[in-house]
């Protein structure tokens, strides 16, 4: 290796912590590999087999169409000078001076009439190289989530279109509003680490979406098995450990509000997880693996907007909450609305990060516990009506719903024109008979060797086959749909 010629201290200026620089990239790294190879994983396991390459690349593609649109453009609409209350002011962040200078989260400050500043600008001692990155990963994930409401049916074509201008009307402006100085957070709404800049907004987004792509063949609606649950289980595992990067890295230090988060984000996610499973044995009669992942993705969302907020035991109370409230819309509502049921949300995000989603940032405004809440909000009196029970506790209440309501609002109406605009352009979904094959159709390409569940076989491709018979060998009555003559 060849010999430094320039010294450490030179590259090394005064106001860099290396230890929260290095925390934060870690974070980040954390948040991204719960999409890649965490939710690629997941989606390519938790679908019917001839989907499985389809949704793992939907979820691949977005990573870094994202990445290329955050770094060209959107960063600065999300966290640059503001244009407007609720939107920043595109430009690239990809300028040498710009990305190794010291971080800043926003450039916005409010005045009140007297002169006096209400916020003061997050100023970590890391380069903005580092924050850059850190914030691609959440807005990568958001896409991601987004997609689970439509595997199975949508036009890949459409997605790839879908991806930037989704990431640019819609997810800039829940960021700049909550995170970038806008006026959401100006007015004292609590999102510590997107609850509704990711996961409401991805839960809204995904459901008007797919009620815009329409829904899949009527035979995988009612048959949609798995194709691995241990390697779905595996992406679980991946997205559960990340989100300590996705809630340990938002005090953008390595401090004490970090470990706080951490521990609440562990403690949620596991009660969640065990009252899910509690009311899936009492009603079901068995515990459900695919129950329990559900139980646990409620809690890790429903922690979100006050993980570095609470203390532990509302954060088990929250969990509680969140393995209960989702289960009972998503188990009971959905199947007694019609509405509902019309709209083939694939993976159920509407319940598991729309509703928790809004679950949580209530309950954020009930438990954030003063302390705590002012290491991240300079905004006076921001804090749970729990502690304040005057009219400074319910308002806060009242903001976290206002907020939830700009959110949903913003997301339902922007989702749809794009939508709208995207099916002039190319179909929404895809032709029957690309629906019948499933990712050959698709891609070309296929994930496992292995036939059974009912989709279509070329047997010039794939050499002789019997159906019939290999269902006999597996001795399950799960695989004993028609055969394909062979």
């Amino acid at each position: 290796m060849a010999a430094r010629t320039t010294p450490i201290t030179a590259v090394t200026p005064e106001w860099l912590e290396k230890g929260d620089n290095a925390w934060q990239l870690i974070s980040a790294t954390l948040v991204g590999m719960q999409s890649v190879p965490g939710l690629v994983i997941l989606y390519g396991s938790i679908v019917k087999k001839k989907w499985a390459v389809n949704s793992a690349f939907m979820a691949l593609y977005a990573f870094a169409a994202v990445l290329i649109c955050w770094v060209s453009f959107a960063y600065k609409m999300s966290f640059g000078h503001q244009l407007l209350p609720f939107w920043g002011k595109a430009g690239p962040a990809l300028d040498q001076k710009f990305l190794l200078r010291q971080a800043h989260l926003s450039a916005t400050e409010y005045k009140f009439h007297n002169g006096t500043v209400e916020t003061q600008m997050v100023q970590p001692f890391y380069p903005m190289a580092t924050m850059v990155f850190f914030q691609f990963v959440f807005s990568a994930i958001c896409l991601i989530l987004i997609a689970g409401s439509l595997l199975g049916r949508m036009n890949i074509h459409a997605w790839m279109l879908f991806v930037p201008l989704w990431l640019t009307f819609s997810y800039t402006v829940g960021a700049f509003s909550l995170w970038g100085g806008g006026f959401l957070f100006q007015w004292g709404v609590l999102d510590y680490s997107g609850g509704y800049v990711i996961h409401l907004s991805s839960g809204v987004a995904g459901f008007t979406a797919a009620y815009w792509v329409g829904p899949r063949l009527t035979k995988d609606r009612e048959r949609f098995p798995p194709n691995n649950v241990l390697l779905m289980l595996g992406g679980a595992g991946l997205l559960w450990m990340g989100w300590a990067g996705f809630n340990g890295g938002d005090p953008y230090a390595a401090n004490i509000d970090a470990s706080l988060a951490v521990l609440n984000t562990n403690i949620c996610a596991a009660a969640s997880l065990l009252v899910w499973t509690a009311f899936d044995t009492i009603f079901f009669g068995k515990p459900s693996v695919i129950g329990a992942v559900q139980g646990m993705i409620t809690g890790l969302v429903c922690i979100t907007p006050g993980a570095g907020l609470v203390q532990g035991w509302a954060a088990i109370c929250m969990g509680i909450l969140s393995g209960s409230i989702p289960w009972y819309t998503m188990m009971v509502v959905h199947k007694r609305s019609p509405f509902l049921q019309k709209v083939d949300d694939t993976l159920a995000v509407f319940h598991t990060h729309a509703v928790a989603g809004t679950l949580g940032g209530f309950l954020t405004g009930l438990f954030a516990q003063p302390t705590v809440t002012g290491m991240f909000s300079s905004v006076p009196g921001t804090h749970g009506a729990f502690y304040n029970h005057d009219i400074r506790g319910a308002m806060q209440v009242v903001k976290q719903l206002g907020g939830a309501l700009f959110i949903i609002s913003w997301n339902l109406v922007m989702t749809s024109i794009i939508c709208w605009v995207i099916s002039k352009i190319v179909p929404l979904r895809m032709p029957e008979e690309h629906l019948m094959i499933g990712d050959d159709a698709a891609h070309g390409e296929e994930a496992y060797a292995l036939w059974g569940d009912g989709e279509k076989y070329d047997s010039s491709k794939h050499g002789l086959y019997n159906e019939a018979v290999e269902a006999g060998n597996r001795g399950s009555s799960r695989y004993n749909e028609p055969p394909v003559a062979v």
